[in-house]
């Protein structure tokens, strides 16, 4: 049977996108950054309401602001791991900027910005294009690539940083350069399900597969797997359901299998 259009196209789209919410979101719960995830997920839909009151792409507005506030979070923490103090003031600030460009917004995009807003906070799986979706894959895999060229060191260092730096691992800049793959992937993932959902594709699969195993290699590739079961169930589900929005779908199938994982 041949899938229509819109659901191939975010078939693609999500599947690269879980592909790297499994590998990223593992590394995140490792060394404790779930809340910095949370507040980048806030960063994209601040950058989206920006580019939107200046009239440019939502994507512009979306990868520099996470991008731009990722590199800032791990130049103020040490060891390129922002506590929750330097995170929260970020957070404060960035809430601050997302009334004020919404404001704009409102005052001179006429019905256009409760739309807007929509999109950037629960996302639009079934409204990307085949141009999007093939964009959004291309970014996912290469996440995907980054994160398992990393992988070694940054396990290392995410573990026994004083043992990483003695034996030559750079543990700071490894630091940067994984909150800077977080801000793109926030960016992305945003696209798909929504700045206010973000987080559940982010932690929930990693957290089930920190439950279900303590190897590193069969947890990277249970969160995988479980990334991709949720999302593939999830589309499912919304394309069944008409009501239910894919990007609350796929959420709603991870929080299940993360509360599974709690019960076994």
């Amino acid at each position: 049977m041949e899938l229509p259009g819109f659901l191939g196209n975010a078939l693609l789209a999500g599947s690269c996108i879980a592909l790297a919410s499994g590998l990223i979101g593992w590394f995140v719960v490792l060394r404790g950054q779930v809340f910095a995830g949370d507040a980048l997920s806030h960063v994209a839909f601040t950058g989206a309401l920006a580019a939107a009151a200046a009239g440019l792409d939502l994507r512009v507005g979306l990868f520099l602001a996470t991008i731009l506030v990722a590199l800032l979070l791990a130049l103020l923490g040490g060891r390129a791991l922002a506590d929750d103090v330097t995170i929260g003031v970020v957070f404060v600030w960035v809430l601050g900027l997302g009334v004020l460009f919404l404001s704009l917004l409102n005052s001179g995009a006429g019905g256009s910005s409760g739309t807007i807003a929509a999109r950037t906070l629960f996302g639009s799986l079934f409204g990307l294009s085949a141009g999007q979706a093939q964009l959004a894959a291309l970014i996912g895999v290469a996440l995907a690539l980054a994160v398992l060229t990393l992988g070694r060191p940054l396990l290392l260092a995410s573990i026994d940083a004083p043992l990483a730096r003695a034996q030559g691992v750079p543990v700071r800049a490894l630091g940067v350069v994984f909150l800077a793959l977080l801000g793109v992937y926030a960016a992305e993932a945003t696209q798909a399900v929504g700045a206010l959902l973000l987080l559940g594709l982010l932690a929930a699969p990693a957290g089930a597969a920190h439950r279900l195993t303590a190897n590193p290699y069969r947890g990277l590739a249970l969160a995988v797997a479980i990334a991709l079961l949720c999302t593939w169930a999830g589309l499912a589900l919304a394309y069944w359901i008409a009501a239910v929005p894919p990007g609350s779908a796929v959420i709603l199938v991870a929080a299940g299998v993360y509360a599974l994982t709690m019960l076994l």
